[in-house]
């Protein structure tokens, strides 16, 4: 039996609704329709292969209950094919990749009181339902707060962040997603509205591993996996190497940003000239984003309805301000809360709250709940026969009522706008609908597994990704799923693949000193990136307000510790490492820059392991002055970079910076100034790391930790 697959039902759906659904519009038999199972706003039903076809045709875009439903279906078997083999060696890495992530989350709670849960920063308890009301795409707003009325302690529970609903009176378990907070309230969306029994209850949230994205990503593989003589199916052999990408000339360009530089130039003709896939490969400081949007502009002046895609909030927040920066109409899907207070007003939600319409909406809503409400309630007088139950359905009325108009209310929205904005798994089928569009860009695409960017491939002609498969790869926590191969993007893997013929490099960097930038160019990037006159040559010394002296007028230096005693050390009940002495040292260094005339905000400090993070975070509190790991740092940069290496051992054991990805990254931070402290007798075994230490040698910028304490 093959799988019929439907998305976006209306709350509450049915077993029978679905099969009168399949009898009258889908045209299926009766006796043939086998198992039904309905999980959510989603079911999957047995049907006979040689009726999948029409089926999915007749439903795929029907009303019910005035939402068009998403209809699409799995074959009960499928040759073995490598694309096939592909795609079930993703679904079944993104299985282990969730497991993981739930174990973590689950050892983190286990065998902890609800109060120390709620110490470490993983749950809030003793809360009550506060308020309930509507929100977008059907979700209900539900809003907690403590039973006592007391502030809440310090907690991980921030907006966007998935949780997991639980009461003391059964094992109900309902998910959702963090959507505002303050200090006496939490709100969660939910996919549909709380039962009465655990609205009046003593209620938990605790932090969960994220299932919806895990949903949609694996729902993505398996359509793609399914998709049979269609456009999606080309794209899939593309992306897979079964079929050659096609590259058509464009006529030649007039380009938006007129101070684009003959890299990007190349850059955009080419990526636009793709007409399935093109890569675009930015180093670090090449203006990779600003490729992206004049490669928007030009789509959208071309008439192209455009999706902006990353992985994360903050990378597409960066794109779409850039966008509403050059005047494009765009919309930012996501829950206002998670994107920049600056870039809120062009979020979906917002546009939709204020549009005219809504007001109705909300209305509308209201009196649906108060009429619920006088249903529910006990009164003295028996009521007239039958007249709660027309309550009900009134109150149902004005709901679809509602319904429809807020639908009608998102779909004007989004058909006025030419791109539209959001996460890789935020893209919502509710929200979407049978939307599409003639392009998809992806930026940061490095920085995502496979499954996630096939997404918003599910809804576009043709795809241009942009990243850096030389910087931080995806993160993995199950090492069997990192062993057997998922922490390789897509990115990378279409590199591997066909460098040559897929993708086009930037190479003039507007970020750092040549000297910072100069060892990288070389180890990652054939030595083919150039410092734009603009900054190769700047220095601290330049800025305004900051002495001139030897600190501020040279580029780089490195501070070897190694024979002084720098041991790193084991974080006390912990498992991550520190280096006390680095750590002193690196804030003398920070120190000196502050004399300078430097200010916090333009300095950061990195470190290889959060242990050390920390420990200089609780070392120097100083506002504006950031401390975090290489992940932190991604896509980032300040004027002044120390690195801490931390490792300083007999054994030569440098864990976490053998990824030299890793130290790509931390070395690519800096604007003016880079400073890295560490030990070379330990670092120095590494290939790699003997490599950068004669570098560091030839542009005179080695130093000893024994020339620091003369000094001080």
């Amino acid at each position: 039996m093959a799988l019929l697959h439907i998305e976006s039902l209306p709350p509450q759906t049915t077993k029978g609704t679905i099969v009168r659904l399949l009898i009258q519009i889908g045209k299926v038999d009766r006796a043939k329709i086998g198992r039904i199972e309905v999980v959510n706003r989603t079911a999957r039903v047995e049907i006979p292969d040689r009726q999948l076809g029409r089926a999915v045709k007749l439903l795929d875009g029907e009303n019910l209950a005035n939402r068009k439903i998403h209809v699409w279906g799995e074959p009960s078997s499928l040759p073995a094919t490598f694309a096939n083999e592909h795609f079930a060696r993703l679904a079944h890495l993104l299985q282990i990749e969730a497991a993981a992530e739930a174990e973590r989350v689950a050892q983190t709670l286990k065998n902890l009181t609800p109060r120390d849960a709620e110490q470490s920063g993983h749950s809030i308890v003793d809360l009550i339902v506060r308020e309930e009301h509507a929100g977008l795409g059907g979700h209900v707003l539900v809003l907690f707060a403590k039973r006592s009325g007391t502030p809440f302690v310090w907690t991980r529970l921030g907006i966007g962040a998935p949780v997991v609903l639980s009461n003391s009176l059964d094992e109900t378990r309902l998910r959702g997603v963090v959507s505002r907070k303050s200090a006496l309230s939490i709100e969660v969306a939910f996919p549909q509205a709380l039962p009465a029994e655990i609205s009046d209850s003593v209620i938990r949230l605790d932090l969960s591993n994220d299932e919806i994205a895990r949903t949609r990503q694996h729902s993505a593989l398996l359509k793609i996996r399914s998709a049979v003589g269609d456009r999606l199916s080309h794209l899939r052999q593309v992306l897979l190497g079964e079929a050659r990408a096609e590259f058509q000339g464009t006529t030649e360009l007039s380009f938006f940003n007129e101070g684009l530089d003959t890299s990007q130039q190349e850059t955009v003709t080419f990526a636009l000239s793709g007409q399935d896939v093109a890569l675009i490969h930015g180093p670090p400081g090449t203006g990779k984003t600003t490729a992206l949007v004049e490669i928007v502009q030009q789509a959208v002046s071309q008439g192209d309805k455009v999706l902006a895609c990353a992985p994360s909030n903050t990378a597409v927040d960066n794109l779409f301000q850039r966008l509403l920066g050059v005047g494009e109409k765009v919309v930012r899907l996501g829950h206002p809360a998670r994107v920049l207070p600056e870039l809120r007003n062009q979020t979906l939600d917002l546009m939709v709250e204020s549009h005219d319409d809504t007001k109705l909406v909300r209305k509308l809503t209201r009196e649906a709940h108060a009429l619920f409400h006088k249903a529910a309630r006990f009164t003295r007088a028996k009521p007239e026969v039958g007249e709660r139950r027309e309550m009900r359905e009134e109150a149902k009325r004005l709901l679809e009522d509602a319904r429809r108009l807020e639908v009608q209310v998102v779909q004007q929205i989004l058909d006025d706008a030419d791109v539209v904005c959001a996460t890789l798994t935020g893209l919502d089928t509710q929200v979407m609908g049978q939307r599409n569009f003639d392009l998809a860009v992806i930026d940061e695409a490095c920085q995502t597994t496979e499954p996630a960017c096939w997404i918003p491939l599910l809804r576009s002609n043709r795809v241009i990704l942009a990243g850096d498969h030389c910087q931080l790869p995806p993160t993995v926590i199950s090492r069997e799923a990192e062993a057997e191969g998922f922490g390789i993007s897509m990115f990378e893997r279409l590199m591997q693949m066909g460098e040559d013929e897929l993708s086009r490099r930037l190479t003039v960097q507007y970020r750092m000193h040549r000297d910072i930038m100069q060892f990288s160019s070389k180890q990652f990037y054939q030595g083919g990136l150039v410092a734009h006159p603009s900054v190769a040559t700047h220095c601290l010394a330049d800025l305004e307000a900051v002495d001139q002296n030897e600190q501020t007028s040279s580029p780089v230096i490195f501070i070897d510790t190694a024979g002084a005693g720098f041991e790193e050390e084991m974080e006390p009940d912990g498992e991550s490492r520190r280096n006390p002495s680095e750590a002193k040292l690196v804030l003398h260094k920070l120190q000196e820059l502050r004399e300078a005339g430097l200010t916090p905000p333009e300095i950061a400090i990195i470190a290889p392991y959060a242990a050390q993070v920390r420990l200089i975070r609780s070392q120097c509190a100083m506002e504006g002055l950031e401390i975090d790991t290489v992940d932190g740092f991604q896509g980032r940069e300040k004027e002044v970079i120390l690195i801490t290496c931390v490792r300083s051992n007999a054994q030569g054991a440098i864990g976490f910076l053998a990824d030299t990805r890793r130290i790509n990254v931390a070395l690519t931070r800096a604007r003016r100034k880079l400073i890295v402290v560490g030990d070379s007798a330990t670092i120095g075994a590494h290939p790699f790391y003997q490599q950068l230490l004669e570098y560091f040698e030839g542009i005179g910028a080695y130093h000893t930790v024994w020339e620091e304490t003369l000094e001080t």
